[in-house]
């Protein structure tokens, strides 16, 4: 069994300027400290992470929703393609130790249901305000929170 961390970002497909960056920040972060990223491996939120993530020489992880492993992100080293739709944001959550959101449209509040339901640590920027989610100011701040709630 791998010690690795491995720690989800989910965010809309699209985003805006501010959380496309946030998420690239929180990619690099995780990735400086030797996490495993894991998403849905599309565009927006997703693949700006992935990219952090790579800029820093670290892993990611694609779990995509449809059948075809080429509609990742060019930031994905190992893209999943499940069939599943929206359905493999439970594979998200799943996979990973903790959850970092960012944003937030209607997939990401799917990811942070699930992973509150199945007791994943999630770490909140300029998302949903639920209760169960650990709310931060900055995306140096959510890296630092997820990795140390996933460390537990």
């Amino acid at each position: 069994m791998s010690a690795r961390l491995q720690v989800a970002v989910a965010g809309p497909g699209e985003g805006s300027d501010a959380e496309r960056e946030a998420a690239r920040e929180v990619g690099r972060r995780l990735a400086e400290a030797g996490a495993l990223l894991v998403c849905g491996g599309l565009g927006g939120v997703m693949e700006a992470a992935c990219r952090g993530a790579k800029e820093a020489g670290g892993a990611t992880l694609g779990l995509l929703p449809g059948s075809d492993r080429r509609a990742a992100n060019p930031y994905v080293d190992v893209a999943v393609p499940t069939g599943l739709g929206e359905a493999r944001n439970a594979l998200v959550v799943r996979a990973a130790d903790a959850l970092v959101a960012i944003g937030g449209a209607f997939g990401t509040l799917s990811e942070i249901a699930l992973a509150l339901k199945a007791g994943k640590p999630v770490v909140g920027l300029s998302t949903w305000d639920i209760v169960g989610v650990v709310r931060v100011a900055s995306a140096e701040e959510a890296a630092a929170r997820a990795l140390e709630l996933a460390a537990r």
